[in-house]
């Protein structure tokens, strides 16, 4: 396997093409949980307005929102997108975990050693592993290398790590990889994770990638392989 490019390099690369990332839209973990479960298959944008009606209209604690009227729960949920009965459970079930596990202080949860930090916040509806590592990441309880799949995917394209059969698999790949030339600092993390992540989005896309738009395309494996300009690899 080659060896991964510079990812400091690279992040350099994509900070000039994108801008500074904007802050997270909380550090308190509950209040990142319910923003991972208030929307759904919806621009960033759209979550934001929904998490900040959710703020506005019912309130972010377990308390107030296990005490909202039903009716007000679903018209927050229905600014996130589809589904929002699905949505408005759980955001119920998320504020029931934390009130009757977690004592409504999920703060202290997220302080301990990262292990049980991350099986504690993989206990909300939504989160999985890398959810959880999200979260711990992003609250700057932990300087976790956290990454959804366009993450995992821009690093992967990049040469960090290897593509398994199992998801888990190529995600520890790849996570042990970037790892080891990253900071240990919540802030670096955090920034890395946003700006890979609209590199996926926008650019690293899973399909017709815009290879020759990209300006990591000379630190890039995927595209020294041989990319066309109609973004699909040749075989």
């Amino acid at each position: 396997m080659s060896r991964p490019p510079q990812l400091a390099g690279a992040l350099d690369d994509l900070e000039k093409h994108y801008g500074r990332p904007d802050a997270p839209p909380s550090r308190d973990p509950f209040e990142l949980i319910l923003w991972e479960n208030v929307a759904y298959l919806v621009t960033d944008e759209k979550r934001g307005e929904a998490f900040a009606a959710l703020k506005r209209q019912v309130g972010t604690t377990p308390e107030r929102i296990l005490a909202a009227p039903p009716r007000t729960l679903r018209q927050v949920a229905a600014q996130g997108g589809m589904l929002p009965d699905l949505r408005v459970g759980k955001l119920l079930r998320s504020a029931e975990i934390a009130r009757t596990r977690f004592q409504g202080d999920l703060a202290a949860a997220a302080r301990q050693p990262l292990p049980a930090a991350r099986k504690a916040m993989a206990k909300f509806p939504g989160i999985g592993e890398p959810g959880a590592e999200k979260v711990l990441l992003f609250s700057g309880h932990h300087p976790v290398f956290a990454m959804d799949s366009n993450v995992m995917r821009v690093l992967l394209r990049l040469g960090f790590g290897e593509e398994k059969k199992a998801y888990a698999a190529t995600y520890r790949s790849v996570q042990e990889a970037a790892t080891a030339q990253a900071r240990e600092d919540c802030g670096w993390l955090t920034q890395a994770y946003q700006l890979l992540r609209r590199h996926g989005q926008e650019l690293c896309r899973r399909t017709r990638p815009r290879c020759p738009d990209c300006p990591c395309r000379g630190r890039c494996a995927f595209y020294a392989r041989g990319v066309p300009p109609s973004g699909k690899r040749r075989v």
